[in-house]
């Protein structure tokens, strides 16, 4: 079994600035301030939260959802 990433890597879509966050596990973040400009950062359309969006690896919600369960090809 693949083990839920908790940790993503944010990247400002306005300044570029990246920095390592680490993921709520039971909710998601829907805002996100960019620590260097101070952009205020919400998810694109049809995404459920900033890291779905801007992150390097999608929440752990969207990770559960999409895990291949016992009985799917890998």
């Amino acid at each position: 079994m693949i083990p839920i990433q908790l940790q993503s890597v944010i990247t400002c879509p306005v300044c570029g600035v990246s920095r390592e966050e680490i993921m709520p596990t039971e909710s998601c973040r829907y805002f996100y301030e960019c620590a260097h400009c101070k952009t205020k950062l919400k998810p694109h359309a049809g995404d459920c939260c900033v890291f779905c969006s801007y992150g390097s690896v999608p929440c752990p919600s969207v990770q559960r959802r999409n895990k291949p369960g016992p009985h799917d090809s890998v």
